[in-house]
Formats: C-alpha cells, structure tokens, sequence
C-alpha cells in the first residue's frame, strides 16, 4: 500500500462525521467503565455494566433517562463522574478539546475546523473557533449565574455547601438539558423537582436555562450581538420565533388538558397552575426536568408531549430531536405547497430546495426510528404501547422524561433504548453520513416521469 492509497483512506476513516461518532462512543465507554466501578456507587455494590452503559450514554448524549436514582443510588465520585459527562456531551467533546488546546495556545488545523462545523451544524467554517471561544464562556457564565441562584434557594432547604453543590449540579444539568438530578436524598428517589411546582423562583431559573440551553450557542452569540449589529441572522429569527410559538401552544394544551386532573395541576393555584404548565410546556422539547407526576398525566397529554419531544430543540444546542428549524421547514413547504407557490420563504428570504430535502429526509429517518424502536419493545417489553412510544420518543429526542418504566426495562430494551439515544445525540443524518461513502455527482440525469400523489 503506498502512501497516496493510505492517505485516501485516513481521510475515508477520519471524515468529521465518523471523528464524532466514535468521539461520544469512546467518551461513553470509558464513562461507563468508570460508573461500573464500585466507588461510584453508594452502597460500594457496583453496577452492572449495562446499567452503567445506559446512564453513562444518557449523560453524555445529555437525555436524562435513568435506571437507578443518581441521588440516592451514586457516590460523590459517581455523581461527579455524571457531571462531567454530560458537561462534556452537552457542549460536545470538540468543544472541550478545543478549550484545552486554546488554553495551551495549540494552533485548530482545518481539519479540526471542519470537526467543529460539524458537532455545531454550523454553515462555514468562517469563524468557527471564535464561535468556540464565545460558547465556551457564555456557557460557563451562565451555568454560573444559574448555579449562584440555584445554590441560595438550596441553602433554605439544606447546608450552603450542599446547596452549593447542588446549584452546580443542577444548573449544569439544566443549561445541558439533560435533567439528571440528585433531589432523591431530600425528596425521594426520583422525585425530580415535583417538591419545587408551588416554587415560581425556582421554575423560572429552570425555564430560563432550560430555553438558553436548547436554543443553541449560534442563537445566544446572535443575541447578545444584536446590540452592536442591530439585525439577526435568519437562523436565529426562525429558531426563536418557532421555539417561543412552540412554548406558548405547549403552556395552553398542557393548562387546558390537565386543570381538572386531581393529579396533576388541579389542587395548585391559578399562577401556580401556569407555571407549571409552562414549565412542562419548556422541558418537554428536551429539558427532561419535571414538576408534575408524568405517569399520572392525561393520556392526551402525554402523547402532545411525544410530539414536543420530537420536535426538539434548535441545531447546534444542547438538545435533540429533529430540532425547530427542521419542524419550520416543513410547515413552510406544506404552507407553500397549498399556496400555489415554489419557493419556502421566512423573512424574505428564500430557502434552497435541498435544504427542504434534507429537513424531509430527516424526518422521515427520524419517524421511522421511533416507530421500529418503539414496535422491537412492543415485543420485548410488556407495557402499553403510548407508554413505550413515549419512552422511545424522550430517547431519540434526548428529552429524558418518562413514564417511569426506564429500571425496570429488560437488558435488551435498556441496550435498546442506549443506542437510541446515541443516535437522538449524533443525529441520523450525521450517523448516515459517517457509514455510508462520500456522495459523488451523477454524470447524468434520468428523464422525468409522472406520479399521482393524493
């Protein structure tokens, strides 16, 4: 083999889609052999290593499904491990090499460049590490407003080194939308913060992560931008006005559905009531935090929250689905189609026909991967089947809300729904691109033929 044939080879093996997959899988790996030892566990009885597999991918590919109870059921160096993790996954591993090699003055070749572009879903790689730069200190600077804040309604409630902790813990957890909490040692075990509905301080605080964090790190530098350049880009105009649409409808269905539910939001006051169904209304897109019971939600509920959920968040944040510019894209081809029209149009501006396409495509790939998942544990597990659709669902999405069946799923459902979640993180189009070969142009073009639709 010479050395031209070994070139084209490393650069077929190393591609920024495979860089990615197989980045988040040794990150996996190696948190899971760290979960499995016996110090990261309370009792010092060690997990089983496919426990140890599903919460390790959870955090990393920051969806928040649990087996077991990270407060109660995690030592120290369990739930630090944790942390990490999903620090890490939801900033993604290229985020944090590229602080280190920042830190250490290190030059970002091209090709780390194009990595970058791709973990981001960036257009250009025209001033990507400075995007880096601005996402790794807005990044911290929030988690740490959020952390301080957090940390001063704990210490009511417990000792202010513990409530420290805790506002890291879960302001981090928050702002990366994965929703793993440890609460289970004041409240019970995986009691989330449903102690916290009657709290608007607290619920406020995690909206307004929660919604920083699923926005996406583009959106957040264009915002804080503005001042200086007085316009958005396009990607930022959609992706806020969707997600606030997507907020607001969420808080009215969810207010609507469950006020009469004894449950749910029925004994809570008129505010208290609002709040708690904007908060739902928030986390369902990808937070995975919750202040209701969601088991004892209305069956109307929880299968408009699946719809959330498969939504997402935006590209290039810390949450999953096929993301709010994917659901825009398509709502504006169904508009343009039923008005007579060619082109998809936000904002005066005109979007390419392969970007159309590409949303399809991708929701078409991700439709079809809930449906499978959900149909295998259909077979596997025996549970209603909207509770396993809502299972898979929160995987895909990266959401983490669940209606309490994650522990007591069989080995082959949690292997299941771990490799669903690894493909919610990366994406199915990112996943496509890195097994198959790089597309080559066609040389020609067949001739066009009828079909009758409808």
């Amino acid at each position: 083999m010479n050395i031209l044939t070994k070139r084209k080879l490393f650069r077929y093996l190393l591609t920024p889609p495979k860089i990615l997959v197989f980045g988040f899988a040794i990150i996996i790996f190696i948190g899971a052999i760290l979960l499995s030892l016996p110090i990261a566990s309370s009792t010092g009885v060690a997990l089983s290593f496919v426990d140890a597999l599903f919460m390790a991918t959870s955090a990393t590919c920051v969806t928040g499904l649990a087996v077991i109870d990270p407060g109660t059921q995690l030592s120290l160096f369990g739930e630090i491990v944790m942390l990490s993790l999903f620090q890490i996954g939801g900033l993604g591993f290229t985020t944090m090499a590229t602080l280190i090699a920042l830190v250490f003055n290190k030059r970002i070749s091209i090709k780390e460049r194009l990595i970058l572009q791709q973990a981001m879903n960036h257009g250009s790689m025209e001033g990507i590490v400075r995007l880096m730069r601005k996402v790794i200190f807005y990044s911290l600077t929030i988690e740490l407003i959020g952390a301080a804040l957090l940390a001063i309604r704990f210490s009511l409630d417990m000792p202010i080194i513990q409530a420290m902790y805790y506002g890291v813990f879960h302001s981090i957890s928050s702002f990366t939308n994965v929703g793993f909490d440890i609460l289970g040692t004041i409240h019970g075990p995986f009691s989330s913060f449903n102690p916290y509905v009657n709290d608007p301080f607290v619920n406020l605080i995690l909206m307004l992560l929660i919604f920083l964090g699923g926005i996406g790190f583009i959106v957040i530098s264009d915002l804080l931008g503005f001042r200086k350049s007085r316009k958005l880009l396009l990607h930022s105009k959609v992706v806020l006005t969707v997600s606030v649409a997507l907020i607001v409808v969420g808080t009215i269905v969810i207010y609507i559905f469950e006020y009469t539910n004894v449950h749910t939001l029925q004994a809570l006051s008129h505010p208290d009531k609002i709040i708690a169904s904007a908060l739902q209304s928030v986390t369902t897109r990808s937070g995975g935090i919750s202040t209701l019971d969601i088991p004892m939600l209305r069956q109307s509920t929880q299968f408009f929250m699946i719809i959330w959920m498969f939504i997402g968040a935006a590209p290039g944040s810390t949450g999953g689905g096929i993301k709010v510019t994917t659901f825009a894209i398509l709502i504006g081809a169904v508009y343009t189609m039923a008005r007579g029209r060619e082109d998809v149009v936000f904002f005066r501006n005109r979007i390419a026909k392969e970007v159309v396409y590409k949303a399809i495509t991708l929701t078409l790939l991700s439709f079809l991967l809930v449906i499978a998942f959900t149909m295998v544990l259909s077979i596997t597990e025996d549970r209603q089947f909207l509770t396993l659709l809502f299972e898979t669902t929160s995987a895909f999405g990266t959401c983490g809300l669940s209606m309490g069946i994650t522990p007591d799923l069989s080995p082959f459902g949690k292997g299941s729904i771990t490799f669903l979640m690894f493909l919610g993180r990366l994406g199915p189009l990112t996943l496509a691109y890195a097994l198959t070969p790089k597309a080559k142009k066609e040389s020609f073009r067949y001739p066009e033929g009828k079909i009758t639709i409808g």
